[in-house]
């Protein structure tokens, strides 16, 4: 490429300087026009929540001064087609090339190759770069060439392929395009990510937060150097600043997980050389978090229906209780259970919870309330600081026993127990539920128990002023063991019709409950493309390759897993968190060998087996 090459960089969620593939290459190659387009048409039932929307207003604001710092001026354009506005970047500038980075979720996913295809027709050179993940998603397979479908064995291969050094330093100068064209540019403000309403709510959360790649850096620094020597034992606090706290710049971009991982190994190095034990655990778990936001884009990226439905199959005969004023109780954090209701008061008024108590509160609703999994996941999606969709569906699919990996079906925790075991003071509930301020240690997760006496001198009134836990613990588990029975029930029923040569079919109870239509993933086989490089993403074929026999295994049970798309959303693994015992990313043991049949059944019984080959396409 010659260095008068005149790119457009189009920024998503990649917004930094430093260690961001796209825009170095455009800056090597000649002058560079920086764009970002927000199209809400184009969000769909994804359009962030308001915290999230307050995030990237100020991450687009200081990715401004740094580009206007650098030489460049950054163009904000609010549009109702992002085609569009790109084309119209390119005319304006006289642009013969655009770049960008990766996105790996659905919606993202067929929205860029259909980009990457109009592009390519009108002559315009497309390149896409990885600045999202150590390794891309269809780097890494089994032996037989498959996707994996368990995070150890995934993240074990990861850990032993080899990664090139990485440099760091973002860009010195750049050069701007001249535009001779018109392009309908705004103002940060006009984009309208935040209103008025807003703006009292959203002004709190700068006293907590400051968004932007610089913080990023000096977060990641600080954390390195001060806190992640600590952090094996620090983890399970669910109050306070326990963790990285780093998901949020993950989320945006604007801290690179490459970064992120090679400054923790060369600690983990460097302490193991000092035989500090601590500090090797330490980066050991931290990292297994790193992995798994890694694994959540393999898994979206692999298994791209996980969004709406299942990986293992089996669980779309569950008898979901879509009961409404059951799931308003604990959206409002009134189900009587403290810990709970103090993660989701934290949740609604500061957008964001440990991830300790994210796995509390959504194997609470999935479990003892028996709510559909796609509901929360949406009001995750909706109320979160870092959601991330690829995250929450690793998160909502591992706590509703959808995954190979994931918390058993029937696990049912107390949150009485876990009360005592990450809250033993009582101090994170007392912080979020004022109205058992008073209540002594001894029956501050479980005040139903107290006596009369305890509670009146603490002044709680059960049923007035804190409610009777929404369910007894006895019931709820009694109840999910009946929804189990009733869903392998079901399921035979529907195997044993099939079977017959029979036409019944047997549908999830949660379709068409307060749902919205999730775009489809319809990706090409394709073809030949001037824009190919070996950069560039891939996506799933529908290439026959060589698992024509598994497809014939298959043919009876893909057709059981055409459902219509449900109302669906976001439950996210914080950085700084890890798999371990009772954590978000432990196996049952007690299930092990029933999960593995389970799975193997299961998965064969979906259309993951389309999915297992890749080829690159036009232009990715």
């Amino acid at each position: 490429m010659s260095s008068s090459s005149k790119t457009i960089v189009w920024f998503r969620r990649d917004l930094r300087i430093d260690d961001n593939p796209a825009l170095a290459a455009a800056a090597r190659d000649g002058s560079v026009f920086p764009v970002y387009i927000w199209c809400p048409k184009e969000e769909e039932q994804f359009y962030p929540g308001r915290v999230s929307r307050w995030w990237l207003k100020q991450s687009l604001a200081h990715l401004e001064q740094s580009l206007k710092s650098l030489g460049a001026e950054f163009v904000l354009i609010k549009t109702h087609s992002t085609l569009s506005a790109l084309l119209d970047c390119i005319k304006a500038a006289g642009a013969t090339k655009l770049v960008f980075n990766h996105l790996y979720d659905p919606v993202s996913l067929v929205r860029d190759h259909n980009i990457k295809e109009k592009l390519a027709e009108a002559g315009i050179s497309v390149r896409s770069y990885n600045g999202d993940l150590l390794y891309e998603p269809w780097e890494i397979y089994d032996e037989k060439g498959q996707a994996f479908t368990t995070f150890d064995a995934y993240w074990d291969k990861c850990l032993n392929m080899q990664m090139e050094p990485i440099s760091f330093l973002p860009p010195w100068r750049l050069v701007q395009v001249a535009v001779t064209g018109t392009v309908e540019r705004c103002s940060i403000e006009d984009l309208g990510l935040e209103n008025e309403t807003e703006k009292a709510s959203n002004a709190l959360l700068g006293r907590a937060w400051s968004p932007g790649w610089g913080s990023a850096d000096k977060a990641i620094t600080e954390f390195v150097e001060h806190n992640l020597c600590a952090y094996s034992r620090s983890r399970l606090k669910v109050g306070g600043n326990s963790t990285s706290l780093l998901s949020p710049y993950l989320h945006f971009g604007e801290l690179s997980v490459r970064k992120v991982f090679q400054s923790a190994r060369m600690k983990q190095i460097l302490w193991r050389r000092e035989q500090n034990s601590q500090g090797e655990e330490s980066v050991t778990l931290f990292l297994k978090a790193v992995g798994l936001r890694e694994y959540s884009r393999y898994l979206t990226f692999n298994f791209p229906f996980t969004h709406e439905r299942p990986l293992l199959s089996n669980l779309k005969y569950f008898p979901w209780n879509a009961d409404v004023n059951r799931f308003k109780a604990w959206r409002q954090g009134r189900t009587g259970y403290p810990l709970v209701d103090a993660g989701m008061r934290e949740l609604w008024a500061t957008g964001w919870i440990h991830n300790r108590i994210r796995v509390i509160v959504s194997s609470f609703a999935v479990k003892f309330l028996l709510l559909p999994w796609r509901w929360g996941m949406k009001y995750f999606w909706d109320t979160l600081l870092d959601a991330d969709l690829e995250c929450d569906i690793l998160g909502w699919q591992y706590i509703s026993g959808s995954l190979p990996d994931g918390h058993e079906l029937e696990r049912l925790d107390s949150p009485q127990i876990q009360g005592s075991k990450f809250d033993p003071e009582g101090e994170y509930v007392r912080q979020w539920l004022p109205e058992l301020a008073r209540m002594p240690t001894e029956w501050i997760h479980h005040p139903w128990d107290a006596p009369h006496t305890v509670l009146k001198a603490a002044g709680v009134e059960l049923g007035l002023n804190y409610p009777k836990p929404i369910i007894d613990i006895d019931i709820a588990r009694e109840h999910l063991r009946e929804a189990i029975f009733k869903m392998w029930e079901m399921e035979a029923a529907a195997k044993a019709a099939t079977s017959d040569g029979m036409n019944e079919e047997v549908f999830d109870n949660s379709i068409g409950i307060e749902t919205s239509a999730i775009p489809k993933v319809i990706l090409k086989e394709n073809s030949s493309c001037p824009t190919y490089s070996s950069n560039d993403q891939r996506v799933p074929s529908f290439q026959n390759g060589n698992n024509g026999s598994l497809h014939r295994k298959r043919a009876k049970c893909v057709e059981e897993e055409r459902l219509p798309a449900d109302k669906s959303n976001n439950h996210n693994k914080q950085t700084g968190t890890s798999r371990g015992e009772e954590d978000l990313c432990s196996t049952a043991e007690s299930s092990a060998s029933k999960r593995q049949s389970i799975s193997r059944m299961s998965i064969l019984c979906s259309p993951v087996l389309f999915f297992v080959r890749w080829q690159a396409y036009a232009g990715v």
